[in-house]
């Protein structure tokens, strides 16, 4: 049975790694590969388990405006909110065994093995930090393996860093290493991503995290080779400098009576019931949804006073980008380089949300890349957008990703990476 390791390393950019990295990795010389548009992971990592483009697979962010239940769902973690057939399929049914390491939406794939981060909410508002798993006991196996349980707010948050990265790798090294392992394994580092967005990519800090993802990637490169694996690592985005700043398409939208929301002690929240429209706003590329298509005039007309939007594409544009789905917006904004969409619709920070100053992935009605970076007050998360160096959601020349394999792939993009791996499966 063929064997494979596919490494997905977020943020690792061709052009950052040519800047600081050296000139191959274990032996293997990189190249350049496009990646999806838009450059984000859940979109990314849809294709690479389908090779369909989002209009196929429908994870076209890293959340999504569920229209029936008139609420932003960010970071869901269950396997079927891409659509598709995996790429793996046949080669399952011939026998051959799948695993998935730290995936997003991966709960409830049909694979041998995955382990996923999947933290308990107790009452009281705590956390128990765990991670679901298949066989139940794999996790515990792993934790034993790696010497230390993983922490979750290694993973995301203001302690975020590489160390989520060594963790991953060391226990995707011992799953290789074990009499059990699968003959075709997914993993994602996303240590890189982290020190990138608070900084970007021309600080030491950037540079430093990179020699340190580059070593845990080569040594997991090591332990795979030496069990008869070949070996697949590729960027799923390129992370660009955030000079700009971000662009607020809530605020003009509040301001223009579109966007509806609801005074609690003088916080105030999203009301999507009564709302015209809104923005899921999610690094350079925002989806807008109108509550009937009469208001796409007036919601457009609002958005084109925004500085920082570079494209504003109706479903027509969407269908020639091949994001086109019923999970899409009426509208699609794309940030012009160097700026990044924000989902705040306040400008007073006293009318701030509770949840705007604290870690909440789910809460929040869009990606916040604040909650990298502490803030005044203990136990509480910045909400200065300002602080955000970094940034990616765009594709084409300039922002693409490196791809290493010690196969003779061809690929292009992203999705012939996908269709080229499922084809040597066969």
């Amino acid at each position: 049975m063929k064997k494979l390791l596919v490494i997905e390393a977020a943020a690792l950019g061709w052009k950052f790694f040519a800047r600081y990295g050296a000139n191959a990795l274990n032996g293997l010389v990189p190249r350049p590969l496009q990646t999806v548009f838009p450059a984000l992971t859940c979109t990314v990592q849809a294709t690479l388990r389908t090779g369909l483009p989002p209009a196929g697979h429908g994870v076209l962010a890293n959340g999504f405006y569920d229209t029936t239940l008139r609420k932003a769902m960010f970071w869901e973690q269950s396997s079927s909110l891409s659509d598709g057939s995996r790429i793996w399929q046949d080669f399952r049914n011939r026998g051959g065994t799948v695993g998935l390491a730290f995936f997003q939406q991966s709960l409830g794939e049909k694979a041998d093995m995955l382990i996923s981060p999947a933290p308990v909410h107790t009452h009281g508002g705590g956390m128990l930090m765990t991670c679901a798993s298949r066989p139940a006991d794999l996790y515990s196996k792993l934790c034993a393996a790696v010497g230390s349980p993983f922490r979750l707010h290694r993973y995301w948050g203001p302690l975020a860093s590489v160390a989520s990265s060594e963790w991953i790798a060391q226990a995707t090294a011992a799953l290789l290493a074990s009499s059990d392992a699968p003959d075709l394994c997914f993993t994602y580092l996303p240590g890189l991503d982290y020190d990138l967005q608070r900084h970007g990519p021309d600080h030491p800090k950037s540079a430093k995290a990179l020699r340190q993802v580059c070593a845990q990637a080569g040594r997991l490169m090591d332990t795979a080779q030496t069990h008869g694996y070949e070996v697949v690592l590729f960027g799923d985005y390129a992370i660009t400098p955030a000079e700009g700043g971000p662009v607020f398409p809530n605020r003009v939208l509040l301001e223009a009576g579109l966007f509806a929301t609801r005074t609690v002690k003088r916080m105030l929240y999203p009301d999507f019931h009564q709302s015209r429209a809104f923005a899921l706003a999610d690094h350079q590329i925002a989806w807008v949804h109108c509550a009937d298509p009469a208001d796409i005039p007036p919601v457009t007309d609002a958005l084109r006073t925004l500085d920082g939007i570079g494209q504003i594409h109706d479903r027509a544009a969407q269908a020639q980008l091949q994001v086109n789905h019923p999970r899409g917006g009426d509208l699609l904004l794309v940030a012009k380089p160097g700026h990044w969409f924000a989902y705040p619709w306040w400008s007073a920070p006293r009318h701030a949300p509770d949840y705007a100053s604290h870690v909440d992935i789910h809460n929040k009605p869009g990606y916040d890349p604040c909650e990298l970076f502490f803030g005044n007050t203990p136990f509480r998360t910045s909400t200065d957008p300002a602080r955000v160096k970094g940034t990616h959601g765009l594709t084409g020349q300039g922002y693409e990703t490196a791809l290493f394999s010690s196969l003779p792939f061809k690929a292009e993009s992203a999705a012939e990476l996908a269709n080229e791996i499922k084809e040597w499966l066969r």
